[in-house]
């Protein structure tokens, strides 16, 4: 028969939950997960000395840095013993309490200092790599969590391929990749950037953020914009090209709200802080459209589109302009109309609309024995795509757009004027 028995209560005060204690205070982990894992470090001692730890009972306090082991032994008969670590023999328990029977159980405290400086001093080591383990634990889920959100940091290490954040004591990386060109910071500066990924490389977690993804652009606006915080305009798209240009397809849910004019603001009130953020990146607001057609000619903004042929079965379009309106189609190194292209969804193919008053002209592509590739390539990138598209414009403007030298564009025109002149 079990019998209940007065326990004393004895204080035993160990390094272990003195090292628990100095892990709590600079860990953000709760009370209850951290007795939780100085329990599991103390029966791992108790498997290695006894075998098992299934007769055992801890309490754990680790307020008072108290830690209180008991075993539970099953009194048997001298002759009967078997095991030690489960039985007692009926002349030991009667040492203990004359009052024991044959088949009472036995709760008896177990010193700390029975396990062995040894024991201890691995049980420590074990205390700390757990914690260490429910750290990466914690930082992951945390971070994981705010995938997509904005965090505002301190700079705290600039490297070659990265900057190294801190944010809440945690350690946050942005990549080369992930920052605007235009970017330029300093140990101890305040940066805002979006949360991306939460990576394990050799089982440490690497939070990465971004500056140059759309989703730093969107909460941005999210931000600046009540009634993009509240629903009633929604970002259908956003594509861009970090520091320089970037185009936001909006539309509204009530038709009383203009999306373009809320999310510029006043004079440009609510975009300029956005603007400035980015490092003065050219951002284009448009309205969104389900009629491809029209949401190509706003997402080829500033440029005046003529016509737009569809195909929309390899959702590529034909898209046809006046000749002063190719280049701003195209935009500086083709920028503009990639930008429209990956917003629309449609590989879009500028052709310069013919004009049958126009004088005879003769495509770029027909000088190529003549004139060096890489400098067809520099013209067409402006837009110019035949000869007389090459003659219009002055010489200090050839040079200033494509960076050719004085000399290079003295000649080019001569060999193109040459073909209207033979």
């Amino acid at each position: 028969m079990a019998k209940n028995t007065k326990t004393p209560v004895v204080d035993q005060r160990s390094d272990l939950v003195e090292s628990l204690g100095e892990f709590s205070r600079f860990k953000n982990i709760d009370r209850a997960t951290l007795m939780s894992v100085l329990e599991e470090v103390i029966r791992a001692m108790i498997r290695r000395k006894y075998g098992t730890d299934e007769n055992f009972n801890l309490i754990v306090n680790v307020d008072k840095g108290d830690i209180q082991v008991f075993r539970e032994r099953l009194i048997v008969e001298d002759t009967d013993i078997e095991d030690e670590n489960t039985q007692i023999t009926l002349s030991e328990a009667l040492a203990i309490d004359e009052d024991y029977e044959v088949g009472d159980e036995v709760a008896e405290v177990v010193s700390l200092a029975e396990f062995g400086l040894r024991t201890i001093l691995s049980a420590k080591q074990l205390l700390a790599q757990k914690i260490k383990e429910l750290e990466k634990s914690l930082i992951t889920s945390h971070y994981q969590e705010l995938i997509g959100e904005i965090v505002v940091g301190e700079v705290y290490q600039i490297w070659r391929n990265e900057i190294l954040v801190i944010h809440e004591d945690n350690e946050l990386i942005l990549p080369k990749a992930e920052q605007i060109p235009k970017d330029r910071y300093k140990k101890g500066d305040t940066i805002r950037a979006v949360i991306l990924d939460v990576v394990s490389r050799n089982g440490t977690p690497r939070v990465i953020i971004s500056r140059a993804s759309p989703t730093f652009l969107e909460r941005l606006f999210e931000m600046e914009v009540p009634e993009i915080y509240d629903g009633l305009i929604n970002i259908k798209g956003i594509v861009r090209d970090p520091g320089e240009r970037a185009k936001v397809a909006v539309e509204s849910y009530d038709e009383r709200i203009d999306p373009v004019g809320a999310c510029v603001g006043m004079r440009g009130s609510r975009i300029h802080g956005i603007v400035r953020e980015l490092r003065n990146e050219n951002i284009d607001v448009i309205n969104f459209s389900n009629n491809a057609q029209l949401y190509i000619t706003r997402a080829l903004s500033p440029a005046k589109i003529s016509n737009i042929v569809l195909d929309d079965s390899i959702k590529q379009a034909s898209v046809y302009l006046k000749a002063d309106q190719v280049s701003l189609a195209i935009g500086k190194g083709g920028q503009n109309v990639k930008l429209a292209s990956k917003l629309t969804g449609y590989e879009l193919d500028i052709f310069r609309e013919a004009d049958p008053a126009e004088e005879e002209d003769v495509e770029l592509d027909e000088f190529s024995d003549e004139i060096d590739p890489w400098i067809l390539d520099a013209l067409k990138a402006i837009g110019c795509d035949s000869a007389r598209d090459v003659l219009r414009l002055e010489n200090e403007v050839l040079e200033r757009r494509t960076d050719l030298e004085a000399e290079v564009i003295v000649e080019l025109k001569r060999i193109l004027q040459q073909e209207f002149e033979d």
